[in-house]
């Protein structure tokens, strides 16, 4: 590979890297605001199919781009990007942390009050949301490597749709539980919570499938890459 396309496949991989990062440090800042989207009226345990997370919205795009990670720069890119995440997110929660510790003027348009009403569970909030997407994101690109050799580089529907819904079942099991056993939601919301965000992640794991298939199809005609052929970076 020419050096010019070395160097555009560094700034691609820099962009897809700032829009994980984006989506996943917004997804834990904004998770208390809860909204439903159902096309049918269902209940689950209680509570109404599809009554999720706003938090949720960023999240599928994260498993997205470290499936088109996976699948143009390799394993060891897909893995850097997951521990670029987790620090980002520390991060945030430092800041927040420290906002919170200063108290607002008289005139302040957020008060004190309301800024630890929006921001008071994030500690928590972050500490159980990186616990699940530490298991979940290497489940993902685990599995979907898995699949990767197994199928020859072939049939990406299959390691993308797979290493998806097995790796948001994690990551939804492991954040509900735990904003539950932090007394963040109550435990009686736990099934229904876990059923309608595991649904929902995985119809959007359907329906970015197009995408990937696009994303791939654009990098490997800008960079004449053969199939299951990485972009070396080094």
């Amino acid at each position: 590979m020419e050096l010019k396309d070395k160097l555009a496949a560094q700034r691609i991989y820099m962009l897809l890297g700032a829009l994980f990062i984006t989506s996943l440090v917004v997804s834990n800042l904004i998770f208390q605001k809860f909204f439903y989207w159902y096309p049918v009226d269902v209940e689950v345990f209680g509570s109404k199919l599809f009554e999720i997370s706003v938090g949720i919205l960023p999240y599928p795009l994260t498993f997205l781009i470290t499936d088109l990670i996976s699948e143009i720069y390799g394993k060891k890119r897909a893995n850097q990007v997951v521990i670029t995440g987790i620090f980002a997110s520390f991060f945030s929660l430092l800041i927040v942390s420290v906002a919170s510790l200063v108290s607002a003027t008289p005139w302040s348009p957020v008060n004190n009050n309301i800024f630890n009403t929006v921001f008071g569970n994030t500690i928590l909030a972050v500490f159980a949301s990186m616990m699940a997407y530490l298991f979940a994101q290497f489940v993902d690109i685990q599995i979907y490597h898995f699949w990767k050799r197994l199928t020859q580089g072939k049939h990406l529907w299959l390691r993308n749709n797979f290493s998806t819904w097995f790796s948001q079942f994690v990551d939804t099991f492991t954040v509900v539980g735990l904003l539950c056993l932090f007394d963040i939601i109550h435990w009686d919301k736990f099934l229904g919570l876990l059923i309608s965000g595991f649904l929902f992640k995985v119809l959007v794991a359907v329906s970015d499938t197009p995408f990937l298939y696009l994303g791939v199809y654009i990098f490997r005609k800008r960079f004449k890459l053969k199939v299951n052929e990485e972009i070396n970076l080094l």
